[in-house]
């Protein structure tokens, strides 16, 4: 049996036209993505996972109930601002978050040979994550603090690298997963970065 990222729906076959990003695609190589990480074991990216599955079903809900007006991200995004309530349009700012945090995490993998993953992974959420969940917390009320602590210990669940590429690659070659996890990563970062500007020149929600 193939391993399961060669099977997987790839960011780096999500649709792209004039239109935008084809929401159908977009959501399978979500849900493909956040479930390649089951392969670590139950618990070790949990917290990441929940989050990010939370709001695939959010964006998909109103996929699903508006699909002629929701036929990429950005035409969803637009039909649902005029609406009174904005719910897929927020799972989508916080999904395009999280999985910039990801990405960014994976990439800094992949660049620093020299470094573990929570390493990465701190770097990452430091830069796109942290000050979201400061922010909430200062404003808002202190019972939200576990915020921060569940992000932190997922990051310190984070495996070594070489159990990481083990359980991953499920037998096949490091290299080769190497060289379609950039793809992947290729993809996926021309969509955050593309949807990020959308939305934040927009109007839509902060990424």
């Amino acid at each position: 049996m193939a391993p399961y990222y060669q099977t997987a729906k790839s960011f780096a076959d999500v649709s792209i036209t004039e239109e935008g990003i084809d929401t159908d695609s977009f959501l399978n190589a979500s849900d493909d993505f956040v479930n390649m990480f089951d392969l670590l074991g139950k618990g070790v990216f949990g917290f990441v996972q929940t989050d990010l599955r939370n709001n695939i079903a959010g964006v998909r809900e109103r996929y699903n109930t508006a699909a002629s007006t929701s036929t990429t991200l950005e035409n969803l995004v637009k039909a649902e601002a005029h609406e009174h309530d904005r719910h897929g349009t927020a799972c989508l700012v916080r999904l395009i978050r999280g999985l910039l945090f990801t990405c960014q995490a994976l990439q800094n993998m992949q660049t620093d040979r020299a470094s573990e993953l929570h390493v990465c992974f701190k770097r990452s959420y430091d830069t796109h994550l942290k000050h979201h969940h400061t922010f909430i917390i200062r404003s808002v009320v202190s019972t939200l603090f576990p915020v921060i602590s569940d992000f932190q210990v997922a990051i310190r669940a984070v495996p070594h690298r070489h159990d990481f590429y083990n359980r991953i690659t499920q037998g096949s070659p490091h290299e080769y997963f190497d060289e379609e996890l950039a793809k992947w990563l290729v993809g996926l970062q021309n969509i955050v970065q593309r949807m990020k500007t959308f939305l934040e020149q927009g109007g839509y929600g902060k990424v």
